[in-house]
């Protein structure tokens, strides 16, 4: 018996060599694993609110840019940072109900790797232009507030009006699958489609973005980015002050100045049944609104505004705000500024959307034309505001100024802009694109990605299906006759035994 496991135990040993110096012959392949998401978040620090927008993307690029797509947002109460100019503290303090919705909503191993930026628009420009101290103060105060929390901070910066259209530009293009299209076959590809431009209307500015082959006649206008393997040349501007809200002050500023700054004035795009009475320093104390602010006056006093919904006189003095007189270039849109001709389609989002929106609510006119807008516009002016109340009781606190809203959106698109019958069918009015809201911050996300350190898919040595199987059918067999060899030196050990009793 020890003679025959002698010589069992070098033949399993032969065995089990063959196998592994079969096991380092057998070709392998590469297997790539799912990189792990990375996070960023952008807080868009707006002249009338501050939203934080969460992304997330693989941790691998797609041609130098990750493929971000939108996480969660939160919306924070009260409103712009620049509001609370000489409130210590007060603005970092409004960001902490959106900061600790970000630590909710993101991995907690996670949370140290995520980039944090915050960007201020036209608010936060304006702020600027009339005290940087306050400006830098709360630049510094928000800052501190972030890096209070778990996350990567990377600076809270203000943005220039040119980058604020521009990264509009992006977000738009890529909600539009217009850069990068994931396919049937469960790949990323470039649609090769044309871009659309950007139209965005905020509180304090507002911007036009687009690609033309044209010459850009003013370089101040010209931007160049480079996205997904591609390179575009835009031209996009911004106009400060041409914001829904700054306009709306500017254009009462007109008015109260056009009538000589009487403690009571009328206004012309206010609905006849409608006045309030306003504080001077609400209108006058605004960089926007320095030309029209008297020699001396008391900030502290009132004026009343009755409405009288007359259109004509409405477009008059809006189209009065704007400058189109003269022009440094082959061509311009208003205030001496060159624009090239619109060309392609168009998506107009934040304001314009509201605006547009409510057009089409109360007069039932799709606003699709240039005559259609006009049409709907001078609808608008003519109702009450009893009559609007009927129509679209949730906006009561707004609906005093659409008529001025809409008529401004008239004259900014159609004059400005130079948008017509022709041109004007193809601008798309959104608000949201495939659950994602639209604006600067993705696209900002979408540049600053390029930044970001992009992980290696990781590669594993790993074994087809059929290598797999033909192993573990080798090693079955070889337990199976390892087993054998045991059970048949047990039976025969007894066999044994029991003959050598009976001989006994």
């Amino acid at each position: 018996m020890a003679q025959r496991s002698a010589h069992f135990v070098p033949i399993a040993l032969l065995v089990f060599g063959l196998a592994g110096i079969l096991l380092l012959t057998i070709p392998t392949k590469d297997v790539q694993e799912e990189p792990e998401l990375r996070y960023g978040i952008v807080l868009d620090a707006g002249s009338s609110h501050t939203s934080l927008y969460i992304y997330k993307w693989p941790a691998n690029k797609q041609n130098g840019t990750a493929v971000v797509t939108q996480h969660s947002k939160c919306h924070a109460e009260g409103e712009g940072i620049a509001s609370y100019a000489g409130q210590s503290g007060a603005a970092g303090q409004s960001l902490e109900a959106c900061l600790d919705h970000a630590v909710k909503s993101i991995p907690k191993d996670k949370q140290q790797l995520t980039p944090v930026y915050l960007g201020a628009t036209a608010g936060m420009r304006l702020l600027h232009l009339s005290s940087p101290e306050r400006s830098t103060q709360i630049l510094k105060e928000v800052g501190q507030k972030i890096q209070s929390y778990p996350f990567d901070y990377r600076g809270a910066a203000i943005l220039s009006g040119k980058e604020e259209g521009a990264y509009g530009w992006v977000t738009v293009n890529y909600l539009s699958e217009n850069f990068i299209k994931y396919g049937f076959e469960g790949h990323w590809f470039s649609p090769s489609r044309p871009t659309v431009g950007a139209l965005d209307l905020g509180g304090a500015s507002t911007q036009i973005t687009f690609a033309t082959q044209e010459k850009i006649e003013n370089k101040d206008d010209l931007m160049k980015l480079r996205l997904y393997g591609h390179e575009y040349t835009l031209y996009t501007h911004s106009f400060l002050c041409y914001g829904k809200d700054q306009f709306l002050m500017t254009l009462l500023a007109h008015i109260m100045k056009s009538q000589g700054y009487p403690q009571s004035v009328t206004h012309p795009c206010y609905p006849a049944d409608h006045s309030r009475t306003v504080k001077l320093s609400s209108i006058l104390d605004s960089p926007c609104t320095v030309k029209y602010k008297p020699s001396s006056y008391d900030p502290h006093a009132s004026v009343t505004v009755h409405g009288s919904g007359h259109y004509e006189y409405c477009l008059g003095n809006v189209s009065e705000v704007f400058s189109f007189n003269s022009c440094p270039f082959s061509q311009c849109s208003f205030d001496k500024v060159f624009q090239p001709n619109v060309t392609g389609g168009f998506m107009a989002f934040s304001a314009f959307f509201y605006v547009h929106s409510f057009l089409q609510q109360v007069t039932g006119i799709t606003a699709s034309s240039p005559s259609e807008l006009q049409d709907a516009t001078k609808k608008v002016c003519s109702m009450s505001f009893t009559q609007m109340m009927l129509l679209a009781p949730e906006q009561k606190s707004r609906l005093h100024y659409y008529c001025a809203a809409s008529v401004f959106l008239n004259t900014l698109m159609l004059r400005g802009y130079g948008f017509n019958d022709t041109t004007f069918p193809h601008i798309s009015f959104q608000k949201k694109v495939a659950d994602t809201m639209v604006g600067w911050a993705l696209g900002y996300m979408l540049s600053l990605s390029n930044l970001l350190p992009a992980e290696q898919l990781e590669l594993r040595k790993a074994l087809t299906p059929g290598v797999w199987g033909s192993l573990i059918f080798l090693f079955v067999m070889l337990l199976a006759a390892v087993l054998s060899f045991c059970l048949f030196r047990v039976y025969n050990g007894q066999n044994k035994k029991r003959g050598s009793e009976s001989t006994i």
